[in-house]
């Protein structure tokens, strides 16, 4: 993977690293761990930079979830709530449930999408709940950008600050993956339980 990313990268540049992350947003066959990391480290071995690394990286993040948005847009309240009403005797969910999802979203869903951003598998999807929800496209284009540039700045400076290690911090990144995804299930498992207990 290293060696196919890399080829890439030498052969296309700043665009290879556009269409890449772009590609990982939309559909994430290579974490942008592995991605920025190794931009990073290119940047001290080739003659792109940081700053280039970062605008790339951050255009083609953005522009992904932007398409990912507009998907949520298609995903409208009401669209969902025929599907309640054809299957939420099965799925346990009323229209109601839909609703007070949305007012949660329209409530916090700014601060949502920009530490969304920060977390591996849910910076992506985290535009589409977004795009539902009908949330100010600029608002929205704004704490996105914010939230993918901190991640990429990061990524990118600390493989670039390491060197030939720049796959040590995967692994590191890795971990801090695995602690997430474990608390994203304990968190979902609660909700889970207290949300059956109150409808009991």
């Amino acid at each position: 993977m290293e060696a196919w990313i890399t080829d890439w990268m030498n052969q296309f540049g700043y665009v290879g690293v556009f269409l890449l992350i772009l590609i990982e947003n939309i559909f994430p066959p290579i974490p942008s761990e592995v991605i920025l990391t190794l931009g990073g480290f290119m940047t001290t071995t080739t003659s792109m930079t940081k700053v280039g690394m970062i605008f790339a990286s951050t255009a083609g993040s953005v522009i992904g979830a932007v398409i990912l948005y507009w998907i949520g847009t298609l995903l409208d309240v009401e669209r969902l709530e025929k599907i309640i009403r054809k299957y939420g005797k099965i799925l346990r969910l009323t229209s109601k449930d839909i609703h007070k999802a949305e007012s949660w979203f329209n409530k916090y869903g700014v601060w949502a999408v920009f530490f969304g951003r920060l977390v591996p598998i849910v910076r992506s999807l985290i535009s589409i709940p977004a795009g539902m929800s009908k949330m100010t496209f600029p608002l929205f284009l704004l704490f996105t950008t914010l939230g993918t540039l901190i991640w990429n700045t990061t990524l990118v400076s600390v493989g670039a600050a390491v060197g030939d290690n720049w796959t040590d911090i995967v692994e590191y990144m890795d971990i801090y993956s695995n602690i997430v995804y474990i608390i994203l299930a304990i968190v979902g498992v609660a909700f889970l339980v207290w949300y059956f207990k109150k409808r009991t």
